[in-house]
Parts: structure tokens; sequence; C-alpha cells
């Protein structure tokens, strides 16, 4: 075993990606840098900043590859290749840049010097010329020279000309490199995993999936075809992470605690193969249950896809061809909405799954997951009171759709249900029966935006028939029936924004109705009639509310536990830093008045952050939609109320994003 240390420049490093003289081993991801990325990166070399160093590997032996995000087919390469172990999103972003991807058209502002993808103001400003119309081989910048020179700038000739210069140069940077030479595969697997792991902990998935294609060549390849087989069906957020976690627990002895990565790595190749054909089984019956059964055309509307690792695990466990009795199969859907609309998997997921698994050894598993939610006589039902003050990132979004699909709701453009919408976009569709544009006068955003506003209808519809009106102007022409499938008052008195609150009262009324209905469709028969409520304590709240004015938003989060209050003011660009952070998993600290919180994420990619009472809890889909929503309507930043944001004294408890902007009633 040998270390090289070299240099190449980049036009030349472009040249061998090109003729597949520069590979992408199978254990790397996918390109994910975002168009700001690429520009920095340019904007770098431009100004001879380092830029970092490449890592290869070269071996005797062909290995697993997976193709570049560049755009076209690498060439058939006429030597052995060099496998790229860290550079790749570097290397992609300038691939892409020089042969002028219409994803990297980064710009250049040859007045400012500055950098940036290309937009409509970019294109009609001549003071912006794009970095691939000077360093393309062909280009004639001598003519760019002088066109610039009619642009009206204020700078010399002179300084144009060297500033011309230098942005020609940066194909000629050289980038230091270090190559590997007869290093074996898992070693080069757990090199991989280090190097790229950015200063981070180390993701137990990234070391998983290293080790796994280092010992089974084209296993990534596998997982990623499973995935996009399952996501050409409308659940593509089954991805290899969440196959990872299925593949892991499928390793699981009955009794036993769950099996952990450790025990995945350390598999053999026989047994992580047979668990693969066991967990493939269980989903060629999970989705086409949920789909079927269900209803639910996407993963988009199943706010916690741990849910389904029990239901996977169960139908696992059973050879080809078994039958499973109906009446299992439906209490089996009927835990998974009770655990939905409990939040089962919303906290310490590997703890749930652990008591959930254990059930499916005893000789009622139905009945043991559902003593898990603390159902063992009683079923679930679902009142009022439990609607108010949701919005679209409650799981109950989800129990609004079902119910509406499961009572034939149709879309009122197309007549069709109110799946083909979804089906086509891959999440939901919906609109507000009452228009934003005639509430915000009287109401604020957290009422405009509950959940009892929303119907689930197409985009035509919302922009042909919803449009800006009120809906006692465009319901007449839906009929009666349709209506009540999608549980609209039939009042005409509450459908004018001046009656919005008993409108909400009274759909969310009819909304729980059909939720309680569709419960009680799949209700085992184990169970009384008689129904409890699932509900959120209303002792515990929290709300973010955007304020803005001047020039400035303060993201202020209002948290109420056991009858005490707190109040924090957050700087809305330092939240979106750290989750940016967040997203390239490095832990940081969030200002929060004087105090700072530590804002972290798991192996999941849930992101927790502590705000005063609470352990927020959340994807960082679901982080950036709340910072999102909180700024649609801002409050004016003169009625901002004053920070209350000493160090809370007691042990925080967990709180679910999703719950966020709850605020239930004395």
């Amino acid at each position: 075993m040998a270390v090289e240390r070299t240099n190449r420049d980049v036009r030349t490093l472009i040249t061998q990606i090109a003729g597949g003289e520069i590979m992408l081993p199978e254990i790397q991801r996918g390109y994910v840098w975002k168009a700001s990325q690429v520009a920095r990166l340019v904007e770098s070399l431009y100004r001879g900043y380092p830029a970092g160093s490449l890592l290869f590997w070269k071996t005797g032996q062909l290995a697993e590859t997976r193709d570049a995000a560049i755009g076209k087919q690498q060439a058939s390469p006429s030597v052995m290749p060099l496998y790229l172990l860290d550079g790749q999103q570097r290397l992609t972003s300038l691939f892409r840049v020089l042969t002028n991807h219409p994803d990297a058209q980064v710009v250049f502002n040859i007045e400012t010097e500055v950098f940036q993808n290309q937009s409509a103001a970019t294109r009609r400003n001549k003071k912006w010329i794009k970095v691939f119309d000077v360093v393309d081989p062909e280009s004639d910048v001598f003519a760019i020279h002088g066109e610039l020179k009619k642009a009206g700038l204020d700078i010399p000739d002179a300084e144009i000309g060297r500033r011309l210069n230098a942005l020609q140069k940066i194909t000629q940077r050289d980038f230091h490199m270090e190559v590997l030479h007869d290093f074996e595969y898992e070693e080069v697997a757990d090199i991989f995993v280090r190097v790229n792991s950015g200063g981070r902990a180390l993701k137990t998935t990234d070391l998983a999936l290293a080790t796994l294609s280092a010992r089974i060549p084209g296993f990534l390849g596998q997982l990623e075809e499973e995935s996009a087989h399952w996501a050409n069906r409308g659940y593509g957020d089954l991805d290899v992470n969440f196959l990872i976690k299925a593949l892991t627990l499928s390793l699981t002895t009955s009794g036993k605690r769950l099996a952990s990565v450790a025990k995945l790595t350390a598999a053999s190749k026989e047994t992580v193969e047979a668990g693969w054909e066991k967990v493939r089984r269980g989903l060629s019956h999970v989705v086409p249950l949920l789909q079927e059964r269900l209803l639910i055309p996407t993963t988009a509307l199943i706010p916690s896809l741990a849910a389904l690792h029990p239901l996977i695990h169960f139908y696992s466990r059973h050879p080809e061809g078994t039958v499973v009795a109906e009446e299992i199969e439906t209490g089996l859907l009927y835990w998974f909405m009770a655990a939905t609309a409990r939040n089962r998997y919303g906290g310490a997921t590997d703890t749930a799954l652990t008591q959930d698994i254990r059930m499916l050894d005893t000789d009622n598993p139905v009945a043991g997951l559902l003593a898990n939610l603390g159902i063992r006589k009683d079923g679930i039902s679902v009142s009022a009171d439990d609607l108010a003050g949701r919005n679209h990132q409650s799981p109950y979004l989800m129990f609004c759709y079902l119910a509406a699909a499961h009572a034939g709701a149709t879309d009122w453009w197309d007549g069709g249900p109110i799946s083909g919408s979804t089906e086509q976009s891959g999440k939901p569709q919906y609109s507000l029966l009452h228009p934003a544009t005639k509430l915000r006068k009287k109401y604020s955003s957290a009422e405009i935006n509950e959940l009892a506003n929303i119907v689930f209808v197409s985009e035509r519809t919302a922009k042909n028939i919803i449009d800006n009106r009120a809906p006692a102007a465009y319901l007449q022409s839906v009929s009666a029936s349709d209506r009540a499938a999608h549980a609209i008052p039939d009042d005409p008195a509450v459908l004018v924004p001046e009656r919005y609150r008993e409108f909400l009262a009274a759909r969310r009324s009819l909304l729980a109705e059909l939720i309680t209905a569709l419960l009680d469709r799949f209700r085992p028969s184990f169970l009384t009639t008689g129904a409890t409520t699932t509900e959120i304590s209303a002792t515990r709240s929290l709300l973010l509310v955007g304020y803005s004015g001047a020039g400035r938003r303060v993201l202020v989060a209002e948290a109420k536990a056991n009858s005490h209050n707190w109040t924090g003011w957050i700087d809305p660009a330092d939240l979106e830093a750290a989750l940016d952070a967040a997203a390239s998993g490095l832990a940081s600290d969030v200002p929060i008045g004087a105090e700072t919180a530590p804002l972290r994420i798991d192996d999941e990619g849930s992101v927790t952050l502590g705000l005063g009472p609470f352990l927020v809890r959340g994807s960082l889909d679901q982080w950036r939609a709340a910072v999102k929503d909180a700024f649609e309507d801002p409050q004016p930043l003169a009625e901002c109320p004053e920070p209350n944001d000493e160090q809370w004294p007691a042990e925080p408890e967990q709180f679910l994003l999703l719950n966020a902007g709850v605020q239930k009633p004395a």
C-alpha cells in the first residue's frame, strides 16, 4: 500500500472525468450542492483561495461505480480509472460549469467581481457575463472585452482585461491530489466515511452503506433500485436510509432488543442478503396495503415513516404466498392510524420500535401493539377540539385527507377522485376554502391556515373555481354530496368571511365525525364501541410567530408548560443558517435572546432545538416550513412581545414541531 501525492489542474481533471479516467465508486452518495455553493467555489478559484485537496483510490481491479451527475455519459476509459473518494461535489460542480450545464449557469459581474447563478435580471444587465463564455476554449475573449467596454463600466479598460484574464485562468488552477494505491475495498470504505464526515459525528448509516458496499459489491445499487421502484409508485420517501433501517430491524431476534447497525455491518453476506429479501417481501405487502385499503397514495402524507417499520417487519417474517387473516390486516391498519394520531413515533423511535416489534411475537400482535398505545378496551376517536389550532404540518392532515378520500370526495375541476392530483404531484394538493385575501384584515395567520380551512382539491380548482372568492360565492356549483364528503358545513350563513370562526367550529365538528367514522371502520372486534379521544395536553403549547418591521425580522417562540410561560426571540437568519449546517450533519448553537440553544441532528435526520421548557423535534423540512409559515403573514414588529428567555430551570420535555402552533383552549 502506498500514497501518491501530486497536482493536476482543473482542465485536466475535467478532461479525465469526460474520458472516464475518473469515476465515482459505488460508495459515493448523490450530488447535493446548491447553486450558491457552486458560485462560491468558482469565486474561490478566481481569487486564488485554497479549494481543498482531492482523494483518489487506484486499484488493479474494476470496482462497482455510480453515474456522475454531469449531464452526459462518461466515455469508456482506456486505462484503469481513478476512483474519487473526496471531492465529488467540487469536481462535479466544476465539470458542470465548464461544460455549460443548464443547472450550473454561474455568472460574473465584471464591475463588482461578484459571482452568482444566472437570473432574468443578470441576463438583462451587460455587466454580468457567463463564466462558461469566458473559460470555453473556443470563446472569443477579445470580443467579450469589446462588448464590456460598451456597458458603461466604472473601471478602466486595463482592469477589465485583468479580470477577464483572471477568470480564464481558473481552469489552470491546480488541485493537490492524494492517490491510494493497492488498498483493500473495506479499508477504502472506512477512509471514505472518515474523510467525508466534515468534522461531524459519523452517521451510522454512512458507515453501514460503505461497509456493505465493500463486502457486497452492487448492494448499494440494489437499495437505490428498490427506492426508485417505490418512488415511481408515489412512495418516494422510502430512501436508502429508510431501507438500511428496515434491513437492520430484519436482523432482530425474537424477544431480544433491536439489532444495531453494528450487528448489520458485522453480519455475513448471506445473512444480509436473506434480511434484504425479507425487507423487500415486507414492502411488497405493506405499500399496496396502505394504498389500496387506507387510500394513502404518497408517503408525503405520512407524518413519521418509522411507523411503517413494525408493519414491514410483520409481513417480512411470513413466507411468500402466506395469506394473512383480514381481521389482522385491518387491525394493523387501525394500529397504524392510532399510532399516527398519538405521535407514537414522534420522539425516541428506537424505544417505541423495540416495544412494538416485541409485540409481533405475541399470540395477538394487534392487541399488543394497541396496548403499547394505552388502548386496551376502548378505541380512539377524534373530537373537534383535537383539530383546533392545527395546520398543514399536523399529523391530522393525513386523517383529513383520508376522511375525504374514503367519503368519495372529488376534485371540483375534473370530477375525479382527490387522489388524482396527489398522485401526479407526489404530495397532497389542497387550497384554503376561505382565501387568505378575504381574511387577513380580521384574522391571524394561524387561524387562516387552520386545517379546518383546508380542502383537498387540485391547483386548477384553486385557480379556476376558488380563486379569491369566499365559499358562499362558489360552493353552489358543488353538489351537496360532495360538500358532505369534503366536510363542508351546509349552513350558508357561515360561508362568509364575517363569520369565519363559526365556519371553523362547524367544519372541525364535521371533520372529526368523518375521521372517527374512518377509524371505526378499521376498529378491531375485540375493542368496545365506547371510545376515548386522542388529545394533546392543554397544559403544553408552543407558538412560533413572525414579526417584521424596519428591515428587521424576529421569530418569537412562546411556550407554555404547567402554567408557566416562556418567550424567546430568535433571528430567523441564525436559525436558517443552523438548519443549513444541520443538513450537512453539523451541530451548532442558535442565539435566543442573551442565551444560546444547541441545535442537533440525529442519524434519522431529526433536528432538535431547545426552546425554553421543550426540546423541540422535527425534520429539516418541517423546521424550514415552520419558519416560512411564520413569516408568510408577519405581525408588526411594534406588537412583538417582550422576551422572557431565561434558561428554563427544570429538565426540558420532548415536544414535536408538528404540534407547534397548537394552543388548546383552557
